[in-house]
């Protein structure tokens, strides 16, 4: 049951942060069409606003990632295999699940995933 909370508490916060991403990016995509009063002179200032746009499209796309594998721990919650090793078919640690609550594998069976 904490798990479960625990899921739902980050599921909330990144829903909550991948939208004000969405809004800030629609925001500077919207300021830069059209007014041209807006656009950036200098090249400096146009590549600035390319890294940040692609640092913001990052983050969205980390942060829809760990949705997805919070989604499917709280899939594996009412399966009943949850805290169970996809790998090994062990129980995962409670230290480990804490740490990463949505993890599908315990630290060896990670570390070998990881290796291949």
């Amino acid at each position: 049951k904490a798990f479960k909370e625990a899921l739902i508490l980050r599921k909330k916060i990144l829903r909550g942060d991948v939208k004000s991403l969405e809004d800030e990016g629609l925001k500077k995509a919207a300021d830069s069409s059209g007014d041209l009063s807006t656009l950036p002179l200098h090249l400096a200032d146009l590549g600035t606003d390319s890294f940040e746009q692609d640092i913001t499209l990052g983050l969205m796309e980390n942060e829809s990632d760990e949705l997805q594998e919070i989604e499917e721990a709280l899939d594996r919650i009412k399966e009943g295999t949850f805290g169970l090793c996809e790998g090994c078919k062990k129980s995962i640690p409670k230290a480990r699940l804490k740490a990463i609550p949505y993890t599908r594998y315990c630290i060896p069976c990670k570390t070998k995933e990881e290796a291949e």
